[in-house]
């Protein structure tokens, strides 16, 4: 498994697997001005690969561009498909080329990659690739999605129950990006998790100030990315916040990672940004409340 790290890896990782496909790319999308994508699927197209896109139905103030984009990629003879409208979001951030599945917490876009923390994750596991595509065939086609893997983190179908079994197992240290924890019940669990001595800092927001964590806001750059790490040695990196409607509404897509190199390095990353962060939320309840309210 590879890590990508945005800003620092750019738009090539995606650019260059795309590149080296042989057989087949399916690519879900939410949003996307990636005119560098956008020619590698064409060039993909022609030298014979079978390129697939399942466009969002929606998003916010974009349905044009969505409808041009599908317009744009049939134009070239990529097989286009529109996400149902049952769901309220189709937010998830995914791509298999041939045996190689990419999860990512960014979209396809110069605002997220070049301008904002991010992540995503790369892996050949023929289990997760297989249940990717499964995912995909199901919502290209309109069809019940039925998860068959455990480190496969989808919404509505499995991501509160496995993210909070994650997040229950931290024993020493949970380390957290999200732009904004909202969900009654994970902050309740986090709560229980500080208060048995587990070390938590988010990088992000936190509806309500808890003792024990502290968290703190990114000074120089945009936050976009829904991460954990668990004691240093498990992560978990997707589309979905801890907030209800991600959790429980939307499309969304992520992935629990089991190897340790891969959860250390995005560790090493949450330290430096850490260091590069402003507090909002001391650890003490009191000064929390305070803080939360200056800056509100």
């Amino acid at each position: 498994m590879k890590l990508i790290i945005q800003p620092d890896h750019g738009v090539k990782p995606l650019v260059q697997g795309i590149k080296n496909a042989s057989k087949t790319i399916d690519i879900v999308i939410f949003r996307f001005d990636r005119p560098e994508i956008e020619k590698a699927l064409e060039a993909a197209v022609t030298r014979g690969v079978t390129v697939r896109a399942l466009i969002a139905h929606t998003n916010r103030g974009g349905e044009k561009t969505l409808r041009k984009l599908e317009t744009d990629m049939l134009a070239k003879g990529i097989t286009v498909s529109r996400t149902a409208d049952d769901l309220p979001r189709y937010h998830g951030k995914m791509m298999t080329i041939d045996d190689t599945l990419y999860v990512m917490g960014f979209n396809y876009t110069k605002l997220d990659i070049e301008k904002s923390r991010s992540f995503g994750v790369i892996t050949r596991d023929k289990k997760l690739v297989k249940e990717a595509t499964s995912l995909f065939d199901a919502d290209a086609n309109r069809q019940t999605y039925a998860p068959m893997h455990d480190r496969f983190i989808v919404s509505p179908e499995t991501s509160r129950a496995r993210l909070t079994a994650f997040i229950k197992a931290a024993k020493k240290q949970l380390l957290i990006y999200d732009e904004k924890v909202t969900d009654n019940p994970i902050q309740r669990l986090l709560a229980e998790r500080a208060r048995a001595g587990v070390e938590i800092r988010i990088i992000g927001k936190l509806e309500k100030a808890i003792g024990g964590i502290e968290v703190r806001e990114l000074k120089d750059m945009r936050l976009h990315v829904r991460a954990m790490v668990r004691d240093g040695s498990t992560a978990f990196v997707g589309s979905q916040s801890l907030r209800k409607l991600e959790l429980d509404g939307r499309r969304e897509v992520g992935v629990i990672i089991a190897d340790a190199r891969v959860a250390k390095r995005l560790q090493s990353v949450f330290e430096s940004d850490w260091e590069h962060s402003v507090v909002i939320q001391p650890a003490e309840v009191g000064v929390a409340g305070k803080a939360q309210k200056a800056t509100a």
